[in-house]
């Protein structure tokens, strides 16, 4: 099922090697020129533009934009128990996981007398967007919404596209999530011009948008107060109105389709790698699945699960238009060095290890937006439960970005304090290096208080 490549006795520089692997294409340029006008009618109508633009893309004119309260509430009073039960569990894995990533303060005494103190502080003000296209992501609250509030940010602000079935409001269980988070403005926007909304705030333009705003408990004449930085996995056009907005706002990243590598020899179990590779691409039809194999009978088995387990699942056809798709297939690689080498050429958002001495072939990995080791850590786990975070970066960026983290929603301060004795000390050389680049009163600056 899996379209084959056999890499084995060539030698590739590592961008000849990287233009043979399998890839989704996003065209984010493209998509910027359609998400532009969206975003300059956003910023100039505020709420009227986003009922209007709901109706064109969403097919629903959603009553309010900003979610009442007694949505929020009734949707997790009404959510199923078990489903509550796991998502708490989700959110308590999750807590675990990113407090272990929060910096420490340090104070470095350069010389006597003068320190240099690094401080951690967070954004004020973050919008978190939940997309609600193929499938509903209430994990993708979780992950944004938690690492956020780890963080230590004050004000979480989630947009989510209104629902035609749920009269104009984003999904329940999206708001179920937000409510068990203690997140109370919640609003049914989607694509680019909820990252519109985000980043240039939105104001109130009717009576009805008022009426909208003060039964979601707030007041005056802004709907939605600008953020300081926009992260969530989105489509392209999402990922586009990210890249127009960059600059007015931090983003995380402008996230592409899911992909999934699992590197595998012939200790692998077939069906463990079949069931990984369909969990993906059971996403979206244009979802990556990728094979790394040295072993040309563990490829034969795996397409023959494919071949037996795809039919059944319930996503079938899109399932299967994934698995066939040029963004997918299988790579046969002459041993694992050469298969850790094509891993870090691809630099899969997830990366599953499924070899003998998996721990010690992970270590070896330098590009993934995270590592799966061994048989019983499928990319699923990461998903929902480990503790990680799935926002990842796709398209190859793992070789220079990270997934979602509390970094992204704290900025580093150096607080620098010297006393007299240690300025002075530093007087002559600072002198020379001013007069050096032309700037006198650099060293002006200096001397004056001697």
């Amino acid at each position: 099922m899996l379209t084959r490549t056999d890499l084995r006795g060539r030698t590739l520089t590592t961008a000849e090697l990287t233009a043979l692997l399998p890839r989704a294409a996003l065209d984010v340029e493209q998509a910027l020129q359609s998400v532009l006008p969206v975003i300059h009618d956003v910023r100039a109508r505020g709420a009227g533009a986003l009922r209007d633009l709901a109706e064109r893309f969403d097919g629903v004119r959603p009553e309010h934009v900003r979610v009442p309260r007694e949505a929020l509430t009734a949707a997790l009073r009404e959510l199923a128990p078990d489903l509550r039960a796991a998502l708490e569990l989700s959110v308590a894995h999750l807590r675990s996981g990113h407090t272990a990533q929060l910096p420490t303060e340090r104070v470095t005494e350069v010389v006597p007398g003068g320190v240099v103190r690094q401080r951690w502080v967070p954004v004020r003000r973050v919008g978190l967007y939940a997309p609600g296209g193929l499938a509903v992501y209430p994990s993708s609250v979780l992950m944004n919404a938690v690492a956020a509030q780890v963080a230590g940010v004050e004000e979480l602000v989630v947009a989510s596209p209104p629902q035609r079935e749920h009269d104009g409001c984003p999904h329940p269980v999206i708001l179920a999530a937000c409510a068990m988070l203690g997140i109370e403005e919640v609003y049914a926007a989607g694509g680019a011009q909820a990252v519109a909304m985000l980043a240039h705030g939105a104001r109130v333009e009717s009576d009805v948008d008022r009426a909208d705003l003060e039964a979601a408990g707030g007041s005056g004449d802004v709907l939605c107060e600008p953020v300081d930085v926009v992260t969530g996995p989105g489509n392209v056009y999402v990922a586009a109105a990210k890249r127009a907005v960059m600059g007015t706002v931090g983003i995380d990243a402008e996230a592409g389709t899911t992909e999934i590598a699992v590197l595998a020899d012939d200790t692998a179990d077939p069906a463990h790698v079949a069931v990984d590779l369909m969990s993906q691409a059971e996403h979206d039809p244009a979802a990556a699945s990728v094979l790394i194999t040295d072993s040309p009978s563990l490829a034969d088995a795996v397409d023959s699960e494919l071949a037996r387990r795809v039919p059944r699942t319930r996503h079938a056809e899109r399932v299967r238009t994934a698995l066939t798709g040029p963004q997918s297939g299988t790579l046969l690689v002459a041993d694992l060095d050469h298969g850790v080498a094509v891993a870090d050429a691809y630099g899969a958002e997830h990366l599953e290890i499924q070899t003998a001495d998996a721990a010690g072939v992970a270590g070896r990995v330098r590009n993934a937006g995270a590592v799966f080791v061994g048989p019983y850590s499928p990319v699923p786990l990461g998903d929902y439960l480990a503790g990680s975070n799935h926002v990842l970066p796709t398209g190859g960026t793992a070789r220079f970005a990270s997934g979602l983290n509390v970094m992204a929603y704290i900025r580093g301060v150096q607080v620098i304090e010297y006393g007299e004795a240690a300025l002075k000390e530093l007087a002559d050389p600072l002198t020379t290096l001013a007069t050096s680049e032309d700037l006198p009163a650099h060293g002006e600056a200096v001397r004056a208080r001697f």
